[in-house]
């Protein structure tokens, strides 16, 4: 688990989103967190898997076969629309009725137009998979904390050469 500062903009709705199971221990946050029941939480989990593994494909994991349709399918499901204010600036918003799906959908249009969307990462540690905000210079970031999944990381390698 991360300590680091949350993503910027919608992205932190993902990155919560993502952050709602504990790989490791199985504590599963879901339902409490975004108030979910019956066929909306299981949407939402599948949502929520679905984006780990876009968000490992950031940090330099395969992309599993049909990983991106699975995404496309769920976020499908959550049409945008462009709208534009009295100012002459135009946002996305929910083409229907508002929804958890939606409001990844409009996160992840917004930071793929911004050029954030990949720097949102899933920890390549196995035990970990944590979604966070790679900051790093050349957004090459690898873990959640560099201080316990990286250091146990490098130690296994270290170990493993000995």
């Amino acid at each position: 688990m991360s300590g680091r500062a949350p993503a910027p903009g919608g992205l932190a709705r993902v990155e919560r989103l993502v952050n709602t199971l504990s790989v490791d221990t199985g504590d599963d946050r879901l339902a409490a967190e975004f108030g979910l029941s019956g066929a909306a939480l299981a949407d939402a989990a599948e949502l929520r898997e679905a984006l780990r593994e876009a968000l490992l494909a950031h940090a330099g994991h395969a992309f599993p076969a049909g990983a991106a349709d699975r995404l496309n399918r769920l976020l499908a499901a959550a049409p945008l629309t462009v709208r534009v204010d009295a100012a002459g600036a135009a946002v996305l918003v929910p083409a229907g009725e508002p929804s958890l799906a939606s409001e990844v959908a409009e996160a992840v249009a917004g930071a793929a137009a911004d050029g954030t969307w990949t720097r949102l990462k899933a920890c390549a540690a196995d035990d970990c998979r944590w979604a966070y905000y790679d900051r790093s210079p050349a957004g090459r970031g690898r873990w959640c904390s560099m201080s316990a999944c990286g250091s146990r990381a490098k130690m296994r390698t270290y170990r493993a050469r000995g």
